[in-house]
């Protein structure tokens, strides 16, 4: 149990970095496996996904740092930083998805405040574990194993 949960967490927390990893495969594989309740799997793979999505968004706070260095104008970022402001929050939904690590380091860049960030995307990392693992589910009650 404890190398599979071990497992899923390290899994979870790189697909949340720029590292090219998926965890859903790991995290339907250890539900499978059926040798870790699904409540602490969903658990932990939300808080390891959400850190990894900290590190990230840490990596775009640390990129201001290196602002001027690149062609962007300050019209473009005071461009980037409006439109981020209007939809910026919401946009942390979609984290999960996609080029939701792209998300994250925006977010990072742009000073989402660290407290919002985490709330956000906590919800929105955990809800999709807990949507794989109801889907995973199914496919084990459909007798698809």
């Amino acid at each position: 149990m404890l190398a599979a949960l071990t497992g899923l967490i390290v899994a979870a927390f790189l697909a949340a970095t720029p590292i090219p990893i998926q965890s859903e495969a790991v995290f339907a594989a250890v539900q499978l496996g059926g040798a870790v309740p699904i409540w602490l799997m969903i658990v932990a793979a939300g808080i390891a996904n959400t850190a990894g999505s900290v590190l990230t968004w840490g990596m775009g706070r640390g990129a201001r740092a290196l602002e001027g260095r690149f062609r962007t104008t300050e019209k473009q970022l005071a461009r980037a930083e409006a439109i981020y402001a209007r939809w910026g929050s919401w946009t942390l939904l979609l984290s999960w998805a996609p080029l939701g690590d792209v998300i994250c380091f925006v977010a990072g860049a742009l000073r989402v405040p660290l407290w919002r960030f985490v709330l956000i995307v906590g919800f929105a990392k955990t809800a999709r574990y807990a949507v794989l693992a109801a889907a995973t589910a199914g496919v084990i009650a459909w007798g698809w194993t």
